[in-house]
């Protein structure tokens, strides 16, 4: 080779620039195959970019996600293989960059968006520019979720609680946003409710004791006492978890909200002096029986005793050899006692001969008081 040859090849080649291992380059799409995306760089070589070292998806065609002219920026991982060419990677470069995207968010405390790639049995698995994040179960949400599946594809939102790129251990959090969301919500809600509101709420959990509902901040326990005026006798057969309800704000103490559907304008006491006066006759239904009488429901709300004494003209020993649950009833009003609530019924009244009602008087008992009675044993 003659000497002006060699002059003109090193001065082609000085024509190229020079590049170095790591380095961030430039690179025009000079020709795309599904596995392999080949680049002029600028470079004596062109440069060789894999699938592998494109994307994690090892199923991707490279030729639907770039074409010939595209311009892409990758890094240098080996300045020339068997071939010659000059191996590239897109996949680490947007690693780095993704690395530096956590980096910031995790010192700025940034609330990321991202969609969940990967549901494990330990918790989820988000992927923000090419860095895997994971969120433990128990960082999900404010509450323990047996079944995460629900979440596989969904958009959630999280900040980065810890950053380890030497360990590659980035950890998300999203029950710290849940928490936070709601201790303002709480605040705002307390700030605006007072004893006496009636406002609208969704039940979150029913119980045999009562529900729970959402109140759109915190939550309110609406008793099985306050459910309804009259007797409930299983919340779960009255409410569901979804239910929109309307309900009172009986008590507020601290953080608890204690709630009733027992709206005044339904009261049904409030005209009881006239419909239940001492002498009506009225008809109801054996609610339940004790052995000293029966509890008959004249209206949900509203319950009279019929003491067994009082049944019938000759000697009972209890309610139940002559009565049965749910069995209609008429009777006459023999007592009325509108503060403590107390009605006394009589059967024998309506059979009398005309014998003095004195002879046989009704035998008052705070229904209230047996009522609280019958729950105290049962609860033993």
């Amino acid at each position: 080779m003659s000497e002006d040859n060699k002059s003109f090849i090193d001065l082609v080649d000085e024509s190229f620039k020079t590049i170095h291992t790591g380095e961030i380059v430039k690179g025009t799409v000079i020709d795309v195959k599904p596995e392999e995306i080949i680049l002029n760089i600028g470079y004596k070589s062109d440069g060789i970019l894999t699938r592998n070292e494109y994307s994690n998806d090892n199923s991707l065609d490279l030729t639907t996600v770039v074409k010939k002219g595209d311009e892409m920026d990758v890094k240098v991982v080996k300045l020339g293989d068997s071939e010659g060419m000059v191996i590239l990677s897109y996949k680490r470069l947007a690693l780095d960059r993704g690395n530096k995207r956590i980096e910031d968010a995790y010192n700025n405390k940034e609330v990321l968006t991202a969609t969940v790639a990967q549901v494990l049995d330990g918790g989820l698995v988000v992927v923000v520019e090419e860095v895997r994040i994971f969120i433990p179960a128990s960082l999900v949400s404010d509450a323990y979720e047996k079944d995460l599946t629900k979440y596989a594809g969904k958009e959630i939102q999280f900040v980065v609680t810890e950053y380890n790129p030497r360990r590659r251990r980035y950890i998300g959090n999203r029950k710290m946003l849940i928490l936070e969301e709601k201790a303002e919500k709480a605040k705002a809600l307390f700030e605006t409710i007072k004893v006496g509101d009636i406002i609208e709420g969704v039940v979150k959990n029913v119980t045999d004791f009562g529900a729970f509902i959402d109140l759109g901040g915190a939550d309110g326990l609406l008793h099985i006492s306050e459910m309804s005026w009259g007797r409930v006798e299983n919340p779960k057969k009255v409410f569901k978890v979804g239910d929109s309800v309307k309900v009172l704000i009986k008590n507020i103490d601290g953080s608890k909200i204690a709630l009733s559907r027992k709206f005044e304008d339904e009261n049904p006491w409030k005209d009881a002096s006239s419909k239940y006066a001492i002498g009506n006759i009225v008809t109801g239904r054996v609610a339940r029986m004790a052995d000293f009488g029966a509890f008959i429901e004249l209206e949900p709300g509203i319950d009279a005793l019929l003491h067994v004494s009082q049944i019938a003209k000759e000697h009972i020993d209890k309610p139940s050899d002559v009565l049965t649950t749910g069995q209609e009833v008429t009777a006459k009003i023999v007592d009325f006692n509108e503060e403590d609530r107390k009605i006394s019924l009589s059967i024998k009244e309506l059979t009398s001969d005309g014998e003095s009602a004195a002879d046989d008087e009704a035998e008052t008992v705070n229904i209230d008081e047996v009522i609280a009675g019958d729950e105290a044993e049962t609860a033993e």
